[in-house]
């Protein structure tokens, strides 16, 4: 038992350095929940919904990986041990896809929201009349007028980037939580893996949701009426520059 409380403990410290230093846990959530709009609550919310989904894939993987070595070595979980020693290569290439994947895929989103946001926001300011007798013209509107949505565009529009946030963090790894199920599934007993998976997952959703809270309140007290017209376009590249750390820094 006292072994299973060490690994916990491990398990509960490695989660939280994990969330904290990886600015990709964080940041996409709280620039996202500013620029449309969201309360608290709903990016929260999409928070621990992706936290959810980004712990759950890789104890899916690291799941597959003991089920494996268990079928193949008769339920000998010491032969297993050594089965599993022999492949953790395999997995650990399998989770370096996953993250080039989703550092792309994050770069990928936050371009093309940038995107969006600046194609929007010209052809919102800019439209062309036509009147009588023929003559047309354009004009700019203020900046102010290009944050309003159109019926129905916003509600489809946070609805599609919560969703493909979800799926990147999905595809996302949590590195470190395939060797924390695998010591306890080979050195003490499967029922080990329940309580040291539920510490990890627990940590990195709340540890995500205290950072995204805390990031979320503090700007309430930020200022910056110039850049407001900018705010996706701004959100957007920020997110791309979360998945460019991934890869620079491997975090």
């Amino acid at each position: 038992m006292d072994a299973v409380w060490v690994l916990v403990s491990a398990a509960v410290g490695i989660g939280f350095v994990h969330t904290l230093i990886g600015i990709d846990h964080t940041l996409p959530f709280v620039v996202l929940g500013k620029a449309r709009g969201w309360s608290l609550r709903r990016t929260l919310w999409v928070t621990g919904l992706c936290g959810g989904g980004h712990v759950a894939s890789s104890v899916l993987l690291g799941g597959a990986g003991i089920g494996l070595a268990i079928f193949a070595t008769g339920l000998d979980l010491q032969e297993g041990h050594h089965w599993m020693e022999g492949r953790v290569g395999v997995f650990e290439s399998i989770e370096a896809v996953r993250g080039d994947l989703a550092a792309w895929a994050l770069v990928a989103f936050g371009l093309t929201y940038a995107g969006w946001s600046l194609a929007r926001r010209r052809r919102q300011q800019r439209h062309v009349h036509e009147h009588a007798g023929g003559i047309v013209h354009s004009h700019d509107h203020p900046a102010a007028a290009s944050h309003r949505h159109a019926p129905g565009e916003t509600v489809g529009i946070a609805g599609l980037t919560a969703w493909s946030l979800f799926v990147i963090f999905v595809l996302g790894p949590c590195e470190p939580l395939i060797p924390i199920l695998m010591v306890p599934a080979f050195q003490v007993g499967l029922w080990a893996v329940v309580p040291v998976t539920l510490a990890f997952a627990v940590t990195t959703i709340a540890t995500m949701a205290a950072v995204v809270a805390l990031a979320y309140r503090g700007l309430d007290f930020v200022r910056f009426p110039r850049l407001r017209a900018h705010v996706h376009t701004l959100s957007g590249l920020a997110i791309a520059s979360s998945g460019l750390a991934i890869m620079l820094f491997a975090v």
